[in-house]
């Protein structure tokens, strides 16, 4: 038995380049209890990675380690390595204000600054110097609302509240503020759950066009939505990750007992 869905298209082929990010060894103890257990995974530039499993199994964890969110939790340490280009995220000289520019997040529920819509896409990009002017920051606004799929829906509504959108226009201004600081790889945490099947099918549209130009990586717990758009995917369970490869390969023909199962609904 196998998820009967439509899957992502097969990502362009391209010459092999190194991948954008890539986990080794990574392991998560909150406390003493261990959270993730030797993870290795290799996330590839300009590509969709979605991480499956069921609750509990790691996946945030292993997402939030990649722009350093776990630093918030004070019973958190993380052992192994995580590499952006190369680098060490880490790395005692890494700034991790930087970092998260670099490698921005978008969260399960929508949280929209209580500002404007304007000023929501405006902030990172005032905090990180990236306007010298007015004309600049209007530019960055415009662009990131567009590039998100809200401008029609906002373009005359800019200077009001974000809060007083649409859960699904809500989730779009959250992704057009991640985007604003032009991050290299872009982190999604079951960023429909909390979004009915129309407004879902518009961000799963967004993501597809937005690989074009950021590398994604979401957590979600719908195989159906890893499926239709991602070109990679990663079974965790238990902490570990358990089988990863192409997404055709997964939900079709996985190699691991416990992948087929998982698909299968034996265990979840």
């Amino acid at each position: 038995m196998t998820i009967q869905t439509s899957l992502a298209p097969a990502a362009p082929v391209r010459p092999k380049t190194a991948p954008k990010m890539v986990g080794d060894k990574v392991n998560v103890f909150y406390g003493a209890k261990q959270a993730l257990f030797d993870v290795d995974l290799e996330i590839g530039e300009n590509r969709v990675t979605s991480l499956i499993g069921p609750s509990g199994c790691g996946k945030s964890t292993f997402l939030r380690c990649l722009n350093r969110m776990n630093d918030t939790i004070e019973s958190c340490r993380v052992s192994g390595s995580i590499l952006l280009d190369g680098e060490d995220v880490y790395d005692r000289s890494i700034d991790v204000v930087e970092l998260r520019a670099r490698v921005g997040m978008v969260f399960q529920k929508p949280n929209p600054f209580p500002k404007s819509i304007y000023e929501n896409v405006a902030y990172g990009p005032k905090i990180h110097g990236m306007a010298r002017s007015k004309a600049d920051l209007d530019e960055i606004v415009t662009s990131s609302i567009r590039r998100a799929g809200l401008w029609e829906e906002v373009k005359d509504r800019l200077q009001e509240p974000g809060t007083g959108l649409s859960g699904g226009q809500q989730q779009r201004l959250c992704i057009a503020r991640a985007i604003a600081t032009k991050p290299e790889v872009l982190l999604m945490d079951e960023p429909c759950s909390a979004l009915d099947p129309i407004a879902t099918a518009i961000i799963e549209e967004l993501i597809d066009e937005l690989r074009e130009n950021f590398t994604i990586v979401i957590v979600t717990h719908s195989m159906q939505q890893a499926a239709r758009v991602s070109q990679k995917t990663a079974f965790f369970h238990l902490g570990k990750l358990i089988e990863e490869g192409a997404t055709s390969d997964i939900f079709t023909n996985p190699k691991n007992k416990q992948t087929q199962d998982y698909i299968t609904g034996r265990i979840g």
